[in-house]
């Protein structure tokens, strides 16, 4: 199988090619496709990659991505980026014959007001928290184009539903990454300086975060053996909740810098909680194990330890 991977050289991109490779499987092709080799805003470009490429399946990761703040501030780029990729990618995959398409959700496009935890079919039912709406509503059109496909054509066009990812090459940007890598970077940049480690918002909401290669081995099984219809959400358990708080304690005691914390109310928290439910996934994949979060943290700041002066930061 020729496997096409957009959004290549990101956070899951990455953890995708280092399960590959640890595998030592040389049965597939893969093409990590990254925005230095095509710009997937321009439909031109897009069709002559899918004839050139010639792929028989896509993961599709490629997104315009950030943070709370950048999707507080950049709501016109966030719809419109992510709607023109996504319509580009699944229209060129129909036309070439692609056999399946395995497209990247997430849960912070969930309704706001709903009970939990949330499942696959709450998708729709509301809108989605005032805080990242735009990105939200062009995610479940991802969603909706995909099962107009499916309708119509026949085409196996599948969505799964991460909640927050992190990993090793992650953005880490102060201003517009995720909230994990954002603070991986401030908590370092503080040590540097002797100054206090400045978290902001109070720390109390709660998330579900999956660590990257996990994510990759479940996208993998995904293409490979998940045969429904429907969306699936891949996720730790509700159990698995942590705050922010006890995110930004992780990362400082890998740093060796608890003692420096604070926190800043005066900034917005977001989202209190949007906690999902991955019993479809256990159901499916019941034997699956996930990275320890305290585990996965510790890879996650020492890669970046290691790699402080190339990775991405803006």
């Amino acid at each position: 199988m020729k496997i096409l991977i957009t959004g290549g050289s990101g956070l899951v991109g990455y953890g995708l090619k280092q399960i590959i490779f640890d595998s030592n499987s040389n049965d597939n092709e893969y093409i990590f496709l990254s925005s230095k080799d095509c710009d997937l805003t321009n439909l031109e470009q897009t069709k002559q990659m899918f004839e050139k490429m010639k792929p028989d399946y896509v993961i599709h990761l490629a997104a315009f991505v950030g943070g709370l703040f950048r999707n507080l501030n950049y709501k016109v780029d966030m719809y419109e980026k992510n709607t023109v990729i996504n319509y580009n990618v699944l229209k060129c995959a129909h036309d070439n014959g692609v056999k399946k398409v395995v497209s990247c959700l997430s849960t912070c496009i969930f309704p706001d007001k709903t009970s939990y935890p949330i499942n696959e079919d709450m998708l729709h039912n509301g809108p989605p928290h005032h805080s990242n709406d735009a990105y939200a509503y062009s995610k479940r059109m991802l969603e909706v184009h995909s099962k107009a496909y499916r309708e119509q054509y026949g085409d196996n066009f599948i969505c799964v539903i991460p909640t927050n990812i992190y990993g090793e090459n992650d953005n880490y940007s102060l201003e517009d990454g995720h909230v994990i890598p954002a603070l991986i970077h401030k908590c370092h940049i503080a040590k540097q300086n002797k100054e206090p480690f400045v978290v902001r918002g109070t720390g109390k909401p709660l998330r579900q975060f999956i660590y990257s290669r996990d994510l990759a081995k479940l996208l993998l099984w995904v293409l490979e053996s998940y045969n429904d219809k429907e969306s699936i959400i891949l996720s730790v358990s509700e159990k698995d909740e942590i705050s922010i708080k006890d995110i930004a304690t992780l990362i400082a005691r890998e740093f060796n810098y608890e003692h420096m914390m604070e926190f800043d109310s005066s900034y917005s928290d977001g989202q209190f909680k949007k906690t999902a439910d991955n019993s479809k996934l256990m159901r499916l994949n019941p034997d699956f194990q996930f990275t320890e979060i305290h585990e996965g943290m510790k890879q996650s700041v020492q890669w970046f330890i290691n790699h402080v002066d190339e990775c991405r930061k803006v």
